[in-house]
């Protein structure tokens, strides 16, 4: 069988380690590697090192970027006194494309988690409050997700600045836009009512 193969079984385990792709998932990709024209896979193979070689961490934000500083800390016309703080560069690029954010971000690569060892300096925390003490910046919002580390990482955080008179925000989290009552879960529900604001 083909799968007895050691080298379509080094394939698979290498697609799994991709997120949401399970066993099965990583053997019809494999497949589909292997079944493909051989340009189409080495098309892909060759995207990915030109990513790899191309794309590194900005030196300011932590996003990802191919120019250094990133296009959104050069950009003038953003809000240097407001500073999103998210766990991963997919939260940016969320946060992007609903484009009502006007300020800067900054990524942390994580959230803390002791049971796993991950503490404050195993995250990209350095730099952020480095940033928070030489810029001007007067609110931190942050945005990490709302798992038990996200939000004890939200409070660290939240403790961190309120020692140095910076206002921290947390975003709203609740029912979504087009969603039932019925079909949010308790702790939605909860984070929706303890973050009700004023109609205006």
């Amino acid at each position: 069988m083909l799968f007895e193969s050691p080298a379509v079984e080094a394939l698979v385990t290498a697609l799994r380690k991709l997120p949401g792709v399970g066993k099965r998932s990583a053997e019809r990709l494999a497949l589909h590697l292997l079944s493909a024209p051989e340009e189409d896979a080495l098309e892909l193979s060759k995207a990915i090192q030109v990513a790899r070689e191309r794309v590194t961490r900005c030196d300011v934000c932590g996003n990802l970027t191919e120019q250094n500083p990133c296009a959104i800390c050069s950009d003038d016309r953003r809000d240097a006194a407001m500073l999103c703080v998210v766990e991963q560069p997919a939260a940016v690029m969320a946060i992007e494309k609903g484009g009502s954010f006007r300020g800067r971000y900054h990524v942390l690569y994580g959230v803390l988690n002791p049971l796993e060892g991950i503490g404050p300096s195993e995250l990209n925390l350095d730099s952020l409050l480095r940033r928070v003490d030489e810029d001007e910046i007067q609110e931190v919002i942050i945005a990490t997700n709302t798992t038990a580390e996200g939000e004890a990482t939200a409070l660290y955080l939240a403790r961190q600045f309120g020692q140095k008179g910076i206002s921290a925000t947390r975003i709203a989290h609740g029912v979504p836009m087009g969603g039932g009552l019925e079909y949010a879960d308790d702790a939605t529900l909860q984070h929706a009512l303890e973050g009700r604001t004023p109609l205006r």
